[in-house]
């Protein structure tokens, strides 16, 4: 079993980690990576170890590389690798060295790496770190059906590893097919843990010897992310704490090779609200989901820094909460506070931070164009789905006062398109008047026409100014009126509506009314 630090422990650790990092600084680079299987698309967990390791690369003046795990042929799903990489540059996640931006230390892509491991897999076969296993799949099927039968934990027996040298080279002439296996020790091994302080594991109490180059001459997971952290001279590996099980299998094949690792720390899991652990099954933690949604990045950055600790800010609930920027996230992190226990996803929160992001992108002059841009054309697409391939002319003033009313009332930009808001971007195309209200429509008219204050103080009084004068139940009148403005059942009052759509779209929605009836 692994065994930990008290808390107390724990945390005095943490605060030396934290200053031996700072020290580390000044002798050595800081090199960091993010490690993704082109086996899905990228989710919030993925996303949140990536940020973490962005993170901790800027805030030591490090380098944050982007390496893809991709020896796992028969999982590879086509488009994946490119499809995470523009996940990150979406999310504002900038990449130092990878598959697209090169580097002095590639490929990074595993598949083009295949001499390297081979050549080390060389190494530990001459120091007798690893052997040959000529063991059959039917064979090792056998092992694990006994195993279990017999309710034990399944593992390989190491049989392979007492083959004479005479026996390998009979197996070897014959053509015999094998994989490699790695020799690991029965003692336990210790490494002290960035987050969670020191650990202890002996890895033969539940594992065999683990193959590290499979027959198909691919390396599997473990060897080649070993070789490849120390060729790529990784100082810190910060992964998902379901990774801190194999670490010490990992620190056995440092040694195999006389390497020095690098420094370890595990990040606590992300749950569901519910406590549920995140699924790669899920739909709605993909990155592209929450891109589709209308979620902004920064948004989703502060949602996951809310969820797992690491910042000064961000989770005290005594301070406003309010929507950081990477800058602001970059400088706030520090290692010592990422938290031990699993941080849960609220959604709601999520929501929350859209809101400041948008309120943030509006009231800054230097984004405000590219958020009306946006808004834009969001608008056209929706006015084609509704109407066929026509745009909207839609100044940017109109589009500025819309987004002023509305960032109080929505949380995403694709809200502005919700039922509820329709009328803001497209006139009702059938509604029936009564004919006692469609009377007091020019009169109201003239009125809107001739005043120059269109706002909703005064439209208030033009309204009830022009129900008492033709005998009109106001009630009766607002909800005619607002049928001929919006074709809604309910929603904002008629003046807020009628100052949202401003006096020339307002006037011309009654003359479409005045119109249709005359004809």
């Amino acid at each position: 079993m692994i065994l930990k630090l008290s808390s107390l422990l724990r945390h005095q650790y943490r605060r030396g980690c934290s200053k031996a990092v700072s020290r580390l600084h000044g002798t050595c680079e800081i090199r960091v990576r993010f490690a993704p299987s082109p086996t899905g698309f990228l989710h919030l967990g993925g996303l949140r170890t990536a940020f973490y390791n962005f993170l901790f690369a800027k805030k030591l003046g490090g380098t944050f590389i982007l390496r893809i795990e991709d020896t796992d042929q028969t999982r590879k799903v086509v488009g994946a690798a490119e499809a995470l990489q523009d996940d990150l540059r979406w999310a504002g996640i900038e990449i130092d060295e990878g598959p697209q931006q090169g580097g002095s230390f590639g490929p990074y892509l595993q598949s083009e790496r295949l001499p390297l491991y081979k050549e080390h897999v060389k190494i530990l076969l001459k120091n007798r770190s690893a052997y040959r296993c000529f063991c059959s799949d039917r064979r090792l099927q056998l092992l694990k059906k006994e195993a279990v039968r017999a309710n034990e934990i399944p593992k390989y027996d190491n049989k392979c590893r007492y083959l004479s040298e005479d026996e390998i080279q009979k197996k070897l002439a014959r053509g015999d097919p094998y994989c490699v296996r790695f020799q690991i020790s029965d003692k336990e091994e210790s490494f002290t843990d960035l987050v969670y302080g020191a650990i202890r594991y002996n890895v033969s109490l539940n594992e065999g010897d683990p193959v590290i180059l499979k027959s198909d001459g691919f390396p599997t997971y473990h060897f080649a992310n070993v070789v490849d952290d120390h060729l790529m001279q990784i100082s810190h590996v910060l992964r998902g704490v379901e990774w801190q099980i194999s670490t010490t299998k990992h620190l056995l094949l440092y040694k195999a090779f006389g390497w020095t690792p690098p420094h370890f720390g595990h990040l606590p899991l992300l749950l569901n609200s519910d406590g549920s652990k995140l699924s790669k099954r899920q739909g709605d933690i993909q990155i592209s989901h929450y891109r589709d949604r209308g979620i902004f990045p920064i948004a989703l950055l502060n949602f996951i820094a809310s969820s797992g600790g690491g910042f000064e800010k961000v989770q005290e609930r005594h301070v406003k909460r309010k929507c950081y920027t990477v800058k602001e996230l970059c400088e706030q992190f520090d290692f010592s506070k990422i938290n031990t226990h699993s941080g849960k996803l609220m959604s709601d929160q999520l929501l929350h931070f859209n809101n400041l992001a948008l309120n943030k992108l509006y009231e800054s002059s230097s984004t405000r164009h590219a958020l009306i841009e946006e808004v834009r054309k969001l608008a056209n697409e929706h006015l084609r789905k509704i109407h066929g391939d026509i745009s909207a002319q839609l100044s940017d003033d109109y589009i500025s006062k819309v987004l002023s009313w509305a960032l109080t009332r929505i949380q995403n930009l694709p809200e502005l398109f919700s039922p509820g808001l329709a009328f803001i971007w497209t006139i009702p195309e059938s509604y029936n008047v009564d004919q006692n209200i469609f009377c007091a429509l020019p009169s109201l008219k003239q009125q809107l026409s001739s005043t120059s204050e269109f706002n909703k103080e005064k439209l208030n009084v033009l309204l009830k100014q022009t129900s008492k004068e033709h005998n009109l139940k106001y009630g009766l009148f607002m909800k005619s009126l607002r049928k001929i403005l919006s074709g809604l059942q309910e929603g904002p009052g008629i003046a807020e509506m009628m100052e949202i759509l401003g006096k020339e779209n307002t006037i011309r929605r009654l003359d479409l009314c005045l119109n249709k009836s005359l004809t």
